[in-house]
């Protein structure tokens, strides 16, 4: 009789160890997590900004807009006012460039669910942080450009353009740096090579 309550306990005991480790293990699988999922798992991934975009995207078309409309407005000027083949050409080749940027801005824009830059709005008011963009002209500086003509035009425009060029690759290269849309990117890219190219032909003709 004693040997079997002996080996009775000894079952007892074996047994209750066993569901007390049991109890240790299902508890240490989900202890830092009140879900029940292992804590050690990996962490998902970030949510990407929607359209694969971010803020420095919008801040790019919003600011590109007005800087290409300003620079058809002084390209249109010169068709008529230019005195200079070479001039006038580089106008027209300046229209035919940013006229359909400026569509595609505002079709990235209008994806994304913000508000394309209406047309005749004050470009000076800025973009995005709501600083003044890079090389924008002033009021006086597209009066003066409507109240010349010839070579006097051809004076102004040029250089004129020139620092509107200038900013507009100064933005640029802050999109191809911080902007995350490759398409946008694509076009920063595009617009620093070409607009250089272009202030060199300009810087050029002014010392002709």
């Amino acid at each position: 009789m004693t040997a079997q309550l002996s080996r009775a306990r000894r079952a007892a005991v074996l047994a209750a160890t066993a569901a007390a480790a049991l109890a240790l293990a299902a508890c240490g699988s989900g202890a830092d997590d009140p879900s029940g999922h292992d804590a050690h798992s990996s962490p998902s991934a970030p949510a990407k900004s929607a359209g694969g975009h971010n803020a420095a995207d919008v801040t790019f078309a919003e600011g590109m807009i007005p800087h290409h409309r300003q620079a058809l407005e002084m390209s249109e000027l010169a068709a008529a006012r230019a005195s200079s083949a070479e001039v006038k050409t580089l106008a027209e080749e300046i229209r035919a460039a940013q006229d359909p940027e400026i569509r595609t801005l505002s079709g990235w824009l209008a994806s994304w669910g913000e508000k394309v830059p209406a047309p005749g709005a004050d470009p000076h008011a800025g973009h995005g942080s709501g600083h003044a963009m890079s090389g924008m002209m002033s009021a006086d500086d597209m009066e003066r450009l409507r109240t010349s003509s010839g070579a006097a035009f051809d004076t102004a425009f040029l250089s004129l353009m020139v620092e509107h060029h200038e900013g507009a690759v100064e933005m640029a290269r802050t999109q191809r740096t911080e902007g995350a849309h490759a398409p946008a990117r694509t076009m920063a890219e595009e617009i620093i090579t070409a607009q250089n190219a272009e202030i060199t032909r300009m810087k050029a003709l002014l010392d002709e």
